[in-house]
């Protein structure tokens, strides 16, 4: 029961990593506060997982007044915060720079980089109390960049940044800020990616070969990890962008079929 009792605030919950890691931290005893924009996506989850000690939240982490109120929720329905974890985000246009329209750019900087300024800004006093721990969801992307997706990237890249900073800034408190990057990760987004390539059949392959461990992983593997970071167990940890990754970021390989191209890390 590493988390047995302490209070955690996760954005984007519902579906892929997050809904592993509420799984996950739920298990651990933990009290989640999970948001999500998607009323269809906070029903489906709601049905898998347990009743209790969780609290469902309709809103968008990139709207300011939504994170104030949804903060205030939480501490009202909870009694505190311990740990925001900022997994919400978005990684569409697969476009170049200058086929990025200005609405697209935005977007995903106010889904991925603003979300993070908004959770903070609003949940940062009741972390104060607690002692607490903030972690964001990155991507190796950050670091070693993507094609055809580099907004997304970019935005990936200022969450290694602003992780960094944010532990320097909170330290003084005691609150460690960290982050996971994954590469490849099963998810519903990624299936769906995946069955849109123009050869389905050799994408499995091909995810499973560009980590050196030998295969694409499902989300567990990403919330094990957030699980151990947000725990007491990293308690001298912070400023740490932690890649999940089966070792993909020591050579990242590409794909023999130039027809295919890895479009969602």
């Amino acid at each position: 029961m590493l988390l047995k009792n302490k209070v955690i605030f996760l954005t984007g919950g519902t579906e892929g990593i997050g809904f592993e890691c509420a799984r996950v931290y739920h298990a651990a005893g933990a009290r989640l506060s999970i948001i999500s924009n998607s009323a269809i996506s906070i029903s489906q989850a709601r049905r898998k997982l347990p009743a209790d000690n969780i609290h469902f939240i309709k809103a968008d982490v990139s709207v300011t007044g939504d994170m104030e109120k949804a903060i205030a929720e939480t501490v009202n329905n909870f009694g505190g915060i311990d740990v925001i974890h900022n997994n919400a985000g978005i990684s569409n246009p697969s476009k170049a720079v200058h086929d990025t329209t200005e609405e697209e750019w935005s977007n995903l900087f106010d889904v991925n980089v603003k979300g993070i300024y908004n959770t903070t800004k609003f949940g940062i006093e009741e972390l104060k109390k607690t002692r607490g721990n903030i972690l964001n969801t990155g991507s190796l992307v950050g670091d070693i960049g993507q094609e055809i997706h580099a907004a997304y990237s970019a935005t990936k890249g200022a969450v290694n940044a602003l992780t960094k900073s944010m532990a320097l800034d909170y330290a003084a408190y005691g609150i460690r800020v960290n982050a996971v990057a994954p590469a490849g990760v099963w998810t519903p987004m990624l299936r769906a990616w995946s069955k849109e390539q123009p050869d389905s059949l050799t994408i499995e392959n091909y995810l499973d070969q560009i980590h050196p461990l030998g295969y694409c992983p499902e989300g567990d593997v990403v919330a094990d990890a957030c699980l151990f970071l947000i725990s007491e167990q990293a308690r001298f940890i912070t400023g740490c962008i932690l890649p999940v990754t089966g070792g993909a970021e020591l050579g990242y390989r590409r794909v023999i079929n130039q027809s295919i191209q890895l479009n969602q890390i």
